[in-house]
């Protein structure tokens, strides 16, 4: 179950980083254009793609848990297949971040039950950038 809409428009203001685990560097991709959209909302955007050496400017990491430490992530945004969400929501759990957020056809049950049992935020089969307009989240001081 996903959290109800003032907590969702809580989160995604305070939040300032969010690593993007599975970003293509292919702009034709719909986690490219997602993370250009929260780039250009004011984020700061962490790509976590082992593939890809950097992404809309900022370097790419293997995985959430390669991020080095000093560098807070507030939120977690996941395109990966559904089975490859547990060890991703393991990593979040480990460095403390408090919301993780499956994207549109994602979704693990089992990983997102682990998730809220460690005081995180779990959201599944939801489009971040769909949401953040929805909610006319303010960030940066700007409603976007």
């Amino acid at each position: 179950m996903n959290p109800p809409d003032d907590t969702l428009r809580r989160a995604l203001e305070q939040a300032r980083t969010i690593a993007v685990v599975g970003l293509s560097d292919k702009p034709e991709r719909d986690s490219y254009g997602i993370a250009q959209y929260l780039q250009g909302a004011g984020y700061r955007i962490v790509p976590v793609n082992p593939r890809v050496a950097q992404v809309l400017g900022e370097r790419s990491y293997p995985s959430v848990g390669a991020i080095p430490a000093d560098l807070r992530v507030d939120l977690v945004d996941v395109f990966r297949r559904s089975e490859e969400v547990p060890p991703i929501v393991d990593e979040a759990i480990a460095r403390k971040v408090p919301l993780v957020w499956m994207q549109l056809g994602v979704s693990n049950a089992e990983a997102a039950e682990k998730g809220r049992a460690a005081g995180v935020t779990v959201v599944e089969d939801r489009c971040i950038r769909v949401d953040h307009r929805r909610l006319g989240v303010r960030t940066g001081g700007v409603a976007r």
